[in-house]
């Protein structure tokens, strides 16, 4: 625990530098209380329909490492996010 000394405070300043820890630590709790971004899910069947490739594909292409599932129970899923990056841009110099 951190003290403090009022050593030479005045009235004023003791009350400004309460005010400024009080707001420091309300804004500290308002942030943990934020909701979390949700993630989005989806199934094998709308990754294919997403990609226009077809199921079997999808499943190949979670064997060779190109996306990352996860599961729940014996269903399978993709994150959005994920399958967005797992797109490249063929542009050349685009990025550099």
């Amino acid at each position: 625990m951190q003290s403090l000394q009022f050593i030479e405070l005045n009235p004023q300043d003791f009350k400004r530098e309460l005010v400024k820890s009080i707001k420091e630590v309300l804004l500290s709790i308002e942030e943990q209380k934020k909701p979390k971004k949700s993630i989005d899910y989806l199934s094998r069947k709308e990754v294919a329909s997403l990609l226009k490739i077809s199921e079997t594909s999808v499943y190949r292409w979670t064997k060779n490492g190109r996306l990352k599932s996860y599961g729940l129970g014996n269903r399978i899923y993709y994150k959005r996010h994920e399958i967005d990056e797992c797109i490249i841009d063929l542009t050349p110099g685009y990025h550099d």
